[in-house]
């Protein structure tokens, strides 16, 4: 560590705060460390700082389910930015339910992990308790009423709405909301029906509550929701689809249907996971800022495990989201 001060042109104390992500450390200052620990081959022994510090060097990482292409992608961000700061990743399937969520919290206290960053779908205001405790928790993704703890987001509303002027652009008038949920509900896909409705009434587009298709949020669900659409006789010449797994579904169940991407029905996903941009055609999204939200989780949560933030101080991040435009709006 006195060979990388050395070569920063700092204290030794002054690398220590940088490796261990103090903040008040001036942007120059990081950058002039990072250069001379790339430079110097510096390695950190980080099981001597987790046995100093009494902790495991594990976090917990829960979410619905690997196998779904969002949660996969996230996992891997997830645990490709612990190992950078020291940490290894213990992954938690919950299922999408309340009681997967629940053990989650549980398994995480008795397995020692260190902290949990939790992508919650069903706790409701009843777990509250369970989540505010004496133990370092980020929620990720879903923002979870009644929870005092800190939280990452993405821009749900304001990406939606984006989405749909981006449709209504190009020539959209009656948009299908591939699981699109009523007002009243909580949850993302809830603030993203709403954006659409909100761009919808800006641009004076009246709204068809025949047009919001609710169905599992899966790329089956995203071809059963077209069927169900087109034998109901629901005409729609643009799709905004929750997520991009329905997406993909969307155009296949067009394509089954006999119609094409983007010349009949132009189709627009969310969330850009990685195979949206190879996807015949590829897929126009909205990218939610996966790499920020990732890396706010991560600084949120081992402030907390060092123990540099008081309990009561809440934080929270939305990620910077963009428009990806592919071919799928693409004429």
């Amino acid at each position: 560590m006195s060979d990388v001060a050395r070569a920063a042109g700092v204290s030794a104390m002054t690398v220590s705060n940088v490796i261990n992500g103090h903040p008040h450390v001036s942007e120059e200052t990081r950058r002039r460390v990072a250069e001379a620990v790339d430079r110097l081959g510096y390695r950190m022994n980080y099981a001597a700082r987790h046995l100093r510090s009494g902790t495991t060097g594990v976090i917990g990482l829960a979410v619905p389910g690997i196998d779904q292409p969002y949660y996969g992608h996230l996992a891997a961000l997830v645990i490709a930015g612990a190992r950078r700061l020291g940490y290894r990743v213990a992954v938690e399937q919950t299922g999408a339910s309340r009681e997967g969520e629940t053990e989650a919290l549980a398994h995480s206290r008795l397995r020692t992990y260190d902290g949990l960053i939790m992508a919650t779908v069903e706790l409701g205001e009843e777990d509250g308790g369970a989540l505010f405790a004496d133990f370092p928790v980020v929620t990720l993704g879903e923002r979870f009423r009644g929870a005092h703890v800190d939280h990452v987001g993405m821009a749900n509303f304001e990406g939606a709405g984006d989405a749909t002027r981006h449709l209504l652009e190009r020539g959209c008038r009656r948009i299908a909301v591939i699981g699109g949920r009523a007002e009243g509900e909580s949850g993302a896909a809830t603030l993203r029906t709403a954006g659409h409705l909100a761009a919808l009434a800006d641009a004076g587009v009246a709204r068809d509550d025949a047009l919001l298709a609710g169905c599992a949020f899966t790329t089956a669900g995203g071809a059963e929701a077209v069927r169900r659409l087109r034998d109901g006789g629901v005409p729609f010449d643009g799709a905004l689809c929750l997520t991009d797994s329905l997406a993909l579904g969307v155009v296949r169940g067009l394509r089954d249907a006999g119609l094409s991407v983007p010349g009949d029905v132009l189709v627009v996903g969310f969330d850009d996971i990685p195979g949206a941009a190879y996807a015949v055609p590829s897929l126009t999204t909205v990218a939610p800022g996966h790499a920020e939200m990732v890396a706010a989780a991560l600084e949120m949560l081992t402030e907390r495990i060092a123990g540099r933030r008081p309990a009561g101080e809440v934080r929270s991040f939305t990620g910077p989201h963009r428009l990806v435009v592919r071919e799928s709006t693409t004429r």
